[in-house]
């Protein structure tokens, strides 16, 4: 078993209403950010891959062009754009081109990180 991950940044701008944080968090700011995708299977035997890596790349440029240089508050289908919802949104686009075990979403300046694992059974 594999698991192959291939990440993007992109940078964003949000508010995010209703936390502790209070006018700093509430107030339009941005974030550099960096997503994670991993897939986990067995190669195939014709290609020898896991994924076709160009694939996964064009799928990837695409939804790094809709969230970079954004206002995510303006991307419906992302909801309220917390780190968890950034997550779900990524992995919804992306889990058709094969086994996606996760999407992690990370804002280094803050340190914070947060992993979808995909709808559980």
């Amino acid at each position: 078993m594999w698991e192959l991950t291939k990440s993007f940044t992109f940078e964003a701008a949000h508010a995010l209403s209703h936390t502790t944080l209070g006018e700093v968090s509430q107030e339009i700011h941005g974030h550099s950010f960096r997503a994670e995708v991993t897939v986990r299977g067995m190669p195939d035997p014709k290609t020898g891959m896991v994924v076709d890596f160009g694939v996964l790349t064009q799928r990837l440029s695409e939804i790094q062009a809709t969230l970079d240089h954004k206002f995510l508050n303006k991307i419906e289908a992302i909801g309220l754009p917390t780190l968890e919802n950034l997550c779900r949104f990524i992995y919804e686009r992306v889990r058709s081109i094969g086994h996606v075990t996760k999407v992690s979403v990370h804002r280094d300046s803050c340190r914070e990180t947060c992993t979808y694992f995909g709808p559980q059974d």
